[in-house]
């Protein structure tokens, strides 16, 4: 394990000492294996053992540095008897990437994402659609930058798979959750029945009610996008900035739903369009 140890200084050195095209390229394959693995164990158990394992190798090159020799001894040896540990450890998270690496699905991840980000705008309009038809209300709000954990804590947890039928059954009428807003962060409903401020702005119309207030409070304060469907009418509206935007139908909502999910990639062909049009502009 020593030999190992003094490899990764060596190799440490030579990074910053004396970089070469052969460097630059084991720097970016190693790099690309960490990325895969953090993506693999970031929402598994796996993911708490990875940070341990790194923490305790900082704590092996700190007690190497300070001469702390008996507790680098300690450590080195619990990590070099660790691996088999390790492989046992992360036999879930090491079984899927080798089941992906056969069927040749690791590379298609990207493809994999844009399919699950249509998929979600599908279940998205679904129910939004679905519930204004039946005059249902509701009220969802998309966490964008700004963090909204405060608000999600004063709802009930649920942390579910977006879904058409997971959201209509929330706003069910007469059910435990379909009072207050659900509140969904990327692709993941994180809780139901959470608790909003209303807006104290002045110059709202007297036939928005609560859940509009409500949105448009939220909207003030973060860069929320907030959606709702009135219970009297069915309206579709849209709160955000502080202003709310009313009679949205399925074709607005796919533009709003697929901006927020999937952001155009900007292409030079793009861009080179973008600067004739300003210079034509200009003449």
């Amino acid at each position: 394990m020593e030999s190992l140890w003094q490899t990764i200084q060596t190799m440490i050195w030579n990074v910053f000492h004396r970089p070469g095209l052969s460097d630059i390229i084991d720097i970016i394959i190693v790099a690309f294996i960490v990325y895969e693995l953090i993506m693999l164990t970031r929402q598994t158990r796996g993911s708490a053992v990875l940070k341990g394992l790194v923490l305790l190798l900082l704590i092996v090159g700190i007690s190497d540095l300070l001469g702390l020799t008996a507790l680098n001894w300690l450590l080195m040896t619990i990590v070099s008897n660790g691996a088999v540990v390790l492989v046992i450890l992360f036999q879930p998270e090491l079984r899927k990437a080798l089941e992906q690496m056969g069927r040749g699905t690791v590379l298609d991840k990207n493809h994999e994402d844009k399919s699950e980000e249509a998929r979600i705008v599908d279940e998205v309009i679904k129910f939004l659609t679905n519930l204004s038809r039946r005059r249902v209300g509701a009220l969802i709000v998309f966490e964008q930058k700004t963090g909204l954990q405060d608000v999600i804590e004063t709802g009930i947890s649920i942390d579910a798979q977006i879904s058409s039928a997971l959201l209509e059954n929330i706003f069910e009428p007469n059910t435990p959750l379909h009072d207050g807003a659900v509140v969904i962060r990327g692709t993941r409903v994180m809780a139901g029945a959470c608790i909003l401020t209303l807006t104290e702005g002045a110059g709202i119309s007297h036939e928005l009610g609560t859940r509009h207030r409500a949105a448009i409070g939220i909207s003030e304060t973060t860069d929320a996008v907030v959606l709702i469907v009135s219970e009297e009418t069915g309206i579709i509206s849209m709160a955000r900035e502080g202003k709310l935007t009313r009679h949205l139908d399925a074709k607005s909502l796919r533009e709003l739903l697929t901006g927020m999910y999937e952001p155009p990639h900007t292409s030079l062909v793009s861009v080179f369009r973008d600067l004739v049009k300003g210079k034509e502009g200009d003449k």
